[in-house]
């Protein structure tokens, strides 16, 4: 006698097919965000041998980026200032403060401070900082409002597709160079502005693979 099963049965394979659909959808994209670096990097904020504020310096004191990070349009790389920068001020200013102990120590005996690095590229991109600083890219484009920081974090993923975002259409973000270490730039008409700086500086920001990856 043949077995007699209920009609709703009929709709167990597609529902199985279904749940499973999903289920693996959600898998993958819980690997693709939780493993990336907007969710890995972003809010990274390692402890510094030195509790240096951004916030009080630059955006109390008004500090300028350059002053510090002084090979900002020169180098390749963005310099940590040496201990005597900080002691330009620091051999007048809070001279017996617990927290610059280790700067005067560094100062007295020539050992550089061993400061925590914060923005770290991998060895296989390349980049070359005053490339990007001479065109007009503005410090927080990529490092965000420094000045609004008491601790420096990692505010963007510095992904390669971030990355290219800012490639592929430049003119959203490039500025006046003279701008480029202003905090909280904005103009209403970025995008005029940003066209006519990319043709004046004769931007061709590089999207091919061999343009950060030798």
């Amino acid at each position: 006698m043949a077995q007699i099963f209920p009609k709703w049965t009929n709709q167990v394979p597609r529902k199985i097919l279904i749940g499973l659909i999903v289920v693996l959808n959600a898998i993958i994209f819980g690997v693709w965000y939780f493993f990336s670096p907007e969710y890995t990097d972003v809010g990274y904020a390692p402890e510094q041998p030195v509790p240096y504020s951004h916030k009080l310096h630059v955006d109390q004191l008004g500090l300028d980026c350059q002053y510090c990070h002084t090979s900002t349009f020169d180098s390749k790389q963005a310099n940590i200032p040496a201990t005597q920068t900080c002691m330009n001020c620091h051999n007048q200013i809070k001279t017996d403060s617990d927290k610059l102990a280790l700067v005067r120590e560094s100062w007295e005996t020539g050992k550089a401070i061993e400061w925590v690095r914060v923005h770290n590229l991998p060895d296989y991109a390349y980049f070359n900082h005053s490339a990007h600083t001479n065109v007009g890219v503005g410090c927080e484009s990529c490092h965000g409002r420094i000045d609004k920081m008491e601790v420096v974090y990692q505010s963007e993923p510095l992904s390669m597709g971030w990355c290219l975002d800012c490639h592929r259409e430049p003119e959203k973000y490039i500025r006046p160079v003279d701008e480029v270490t202003t905090m909280g730039y904005q103009v209403e008409n970025q995008l005029e502005i940003g066209r006519e700086l990319v043709d004046k500086k004769n931007v061709h920001a590089p999207t091919y693979c061999q343009g950060c990856h030798y």
